[in-house]
């Protein structure tokens, strides 16, 4: 049997093309790409405002179930689709967030895709890329550091010290930081205060960055993040700081999409990184939407499986943005059927049919939920080389059963060529013209009540429970004029209710709100639950103690 390749010795030996040259495939001149080396580079401005009477191409989104410790790879197959719809002869453009250090360090590790299904340069993109991530940390901390500076000049806006709401960040996993006390050692050093740090992913300047249709839209939100409270518990904004035009500044080139390749040299814009549980989770607005200008179909991914990622990408990116996608694509695996049937992951090579259809309850919430949205939806199953014929069949089985189809697809193994079949559905599905896209509420709808009806309909718990302080804080908002926005929840990834560990399709939870932040500028209010964290902690042996250079200075280990 030959040797099975890493990720990253596949990414190493791609035959990559100029950047101009994947910008020409689309019609972007070389005068509008910004190159960053040979094989990365950012669209400009002007390009993108040149587009936008174009038509729109049809959108697809990639989500998947619950994720567990088998692996899903939803980005791989996001990328397998993309490279499979150029390979039928359609122009496709792949939409994929940006990778955070943190988790690449950490556990989780990088967000290229994997196998024969991957953007280029992998390295580049899971490290430093082209420096959005740090324009983005340093745009969050000098609003930090204006605020701490305009108390110590005398605090002329009032702001109450034990009330600034506006947390540090940067883009490592420190759980030593999560809870800090600032400005210790007298005088020259300010007030002292308690203060912490998130993980810049879970920055609100992230999510606005994301939500941003331009540069303009961009400072107006930036003014309108709530960094503070006064006494009165009347808000302070960062445009009271004057902080709204240099934060602007210092993220222009970052607004700039980045335009890479696949293994199969087809277009790809990584732009943008939220985190999928305490932000929205998407690609930014401005990648989808330049990418729909350009291309017949975009395919893009929403963070974790469908409950976070797609609820949020159908409530708050496409609402947000008007996006209408035509076809959501489910990634599931043999594997991760068997472990939500219980199975414990040194067992997962063994046949298991009983545990593969007992573990499809999982699969069965996330095709009934995406149809709540009225978007037609396909079940990926991405293969592993112990799946069975039998188990495949017993979960083909059960979606056809739910009234649709589940595909397998060996884009990991084979590239392009394993994913056709998917590929074909997909645009049957598109040009059927089957999508009836609405969100899930209305605008109008008091917070609380989103709240409950996300509760309800997609992790089919009994109900939100909350604090009469958290009542009244959602309450507060709604008289201030944020009522009409929608709500970000922030909960564990790995299963519909707030235990992580409970698996499969569990009803009758309650779901217990723990605290709720306003994100003004972004424009959602986002509503913690159970134990999630805004700045993860490393694990007992990182990552990072296997990543290392080799005698040739090439990167080892990363992926």
């Amino acid at each position: 049997m030959a040797e099975v390749k890493s990720d990253i010795e596949i990414a190493r030996a791609a035959k990559k093309k100029p950047i101009q040259e994947i910008g020409a495939k689309i019609g972007i001149p070389t005068e509008h790409l910004l190159p960053y080396g040979h094989d990365k580079a950012k669209v400009s401005a002007e390009f993108i405002k040149s587009v936008k009477g174009n038509k729109d191409g049809k959108l697809i989104l990639v989500t998947a179930i619950n994720p567990t410790p088998a692996g899903e790879g939803k980005t791989t197959t996001t990328v397998g689709l993309g490279d499979g719809l150029n390979r039928i002869g359609k122009k496709a453009i792949v939409c994929i967030r940006e990778a955070s250090l943190g988790p690449n360090f950490g556990v989780k590790g990088g967000a290229a895709g994997g196998g024969l299904a991957q953007v280029v340069p992998m390295e580049d993109m899971n490290l430093h890329f082209t420096g959005d991530f740090h324009a983005i940390t340093t745009a969050h901390n000098l609003l930090s550091a204006l605020i701490d500076n305009h108390i110590y000049w005398g605090n002329e806006l009032g702001i109450d010290t034990r009330r600034v709401a506006w947390r540090r960040v940067m883009d490592m996993n420190d759980r030593a930081l999560r809870e800090i006390i600032c400005s210790l050692g007298g005088v020259a050093n300010g007030y002292p205060r308690e203060a912490g740090f998130d993980i810049t992913v879970a920055s609100e300047v992230m999510a606005i960055l994301c939500l941003a249709t331009d540069l303009k839209d961009l400072e107006k939100r930036l003014g309108d993040i709530i960094v503070a409270y006064r006494r009165d518990k009347s808000p302070v904004y960062a445009r009271d700081l004057k902080a709204d035009g240099a934060m602007a500044v210092l993220l222009k080139d970052a607004m700039q999409p980045n335009l890479v390749q696949t293994l199969e040299n087809n277009p790809a814009f990584v732009h943008g990184g939220p985190f999928a549980n305490i932000a929205h989770g998407c690609n930014s607005v401005v990648a989808t939407t330049t990418a729909l200008k350009l291309a017949d179909y975009v395919v893009t991914e929403a963070g974790f499986g469908a409950d976070l990622g797609a609820e949020k990408f159908f409530d708050i990116k496409c609402r947000k943005a008007g996006l209408k996608p035509s076809a959501a694509v489910i990634v599931a695996t043999v594997r991760a059927m068997k472990m939500n049937g219980g199975v414990k992951k040194e067992d997962l090579g063994k046949e298991n049919i009983e545990a593969v259809k007992k573990g499809c309850l999982n699969l069965g919430r996330h095709i009934e939920n995406v149809k709540q949205f009225g978007v037609p939806a396909v079940v990926a199953i991405n293969h592993f080389t112990t799946d069975t014929e039998a188990e495949i069949q017993a979960m083909k089985d059960f979606v056809k059963a739910q009234g649709a189809e589940a595909i397998l697809c060996k884009h990991w193994a084979q590239g392009s060529a394993g994913i056709e079949d998917l590929a074909k559905k997909v645009v049957e599905i598109a040009e059927s013209g089957a999508s009836q896209f609405s969100p899930l509420y209305p605008d109008e709808m008091p917070l609380f009540e989103k709240v409950n009806t996300i509760v309800k309909r997609i992790y089919r718990g009994d109900e939100a429970i909350a604090d009469k302080s958290i009542r009244d804080q959602l309450h507060a908002w709604e008289q201030a004029g944020y009522g009409n926005l929608p709500v970000c929840m922030a909960k564990t990834q790995y299963s519909f209710s707030t235990d992580p560990n409970l698996r499969g399709a569990p009803t009758g939870h309650t779901v217990p709100v723990r605290e709720v932040r306003l994100s003004a500028g972004a424009g959602f209010v986002v509503i913690i639950c159970g134990e999630v964290m805004t700045m993860p902690g490393l694990p007992k042996a990182p990552s990072s103690e296997k990543i290392f250079l080799n005698e040739q200075g090439q990167i080892e280990g990363l992926f």
